[in-house]
């Protein structure tokens, strides 16, 4: 893209970067779409899915419309995609944005980029290995002594995916105030104030986002949410601290400049 006296970009070539940032991120979700279907259909994610779920039923899931299998392998196949396509997305997001940020900032990409992407694995597995057994085990046996279970695939699998994408995007937080720290955006002194407020706000928030009205559910994303405010507590510390430092030896000494 060419580049005016000053060295900056005009604006309409911006918006044609963009455009075809775009057009190449959406190429990347397709193409992550088609090998995530194959992923799905070829090692089965349906049946690793309800794994949690088979020691309570005395049959397979039910469905009742003709549609409900494919849907449930195409939403495991988009979530499967948007991880496969995500490097190439985060790429073009980040070489659009890049000649706008300072040095410091710029340092701060790689760190946070390979942070979110394991917060969100550790989200997804929180939710998958320990969160849905727990509130399966709860729920499935509630008044099973009076109560059938008819389980229907779409209900489970509608609240499998939605607990881990919630789960995973909660633990991004840490991600988000590193982020802002290292962007001057927060410092420390305003999140330690914040505190009092914190659990209340991770409690509401739990709620607001976790599946259905299972209290259980709520309890088990409110406590890590808030220890993970915590951690990003002393994250930020650490940023701002070496931003005060970083500034300090910019800062030319008196007499020598």
């Amino acid at each position: 893209m060419a580049k005016n006296s000053s060295g900056e970009m005009p604006f309409l070539d911006h918006l044609e970067e963009l455009r075809w940032r775009i057009v190449w991120s959406l190429g990347a979700l397709v193409v992550g779409l088609f090998i995530g279907f194959w992923l799905v259909v070829k090692f089965e994610f349906v049946r690793l899915l309800q794994a949690p779920i088979a020691p309570f039923l005395n049959s397979k899931l039910v469905y009742t419309s003709p549609a409900d299998p494919f849907t449930i392998t195409l939403n495991a196949a988009i979530i499967v995609g948007i991880i496969i396509a995500s490097p190439v997305i985060i790429y073009h997001v980040w070489a659009f944005l890049s000649p706008a940020l300072h040095r410091h900032e710029k340092k701060v990409v790689i760190p946070v980029i390979g942070g979110a992407v394991a917060l969100f694995a550790g989200g997804v597995a929180m939710a998958y290995f320990f969160v849905l057994p727990m509130i399966l085990k709860f729920l499935m046996t509630f008044q099973s002594a009076s109560l059938e279970p008819m389980i229907t695939a779409s209900g489970y699998f509608g609240m499998v995916m939605t607990l881990a994408l919630t789960f995973g995007a909660a633990f991004e937080l840490p991600v988000l105030i590193f982020a802002l720290a290292a962007l001057g955006l927060v410092t420390p002194t305003m999140l330690s104030k914040f505190r009092p407020y914190a659990f209340v706000l991770s409690f509401v928030g739990s709620a607001v986002v976790t599946p259905g009205d299972i209290f259980l559910a709520t309890m088990a994303l409110t406590v890590p949410l808030y220890l993970l405010y915590e951690v990003s507590v002393i994250l930020a510390r650490i940023v701002f601290r070496k931003r005060q430092a970083s500034r300090l030896a910019e800062t030319p000494i008196e007499g020598l400049a």
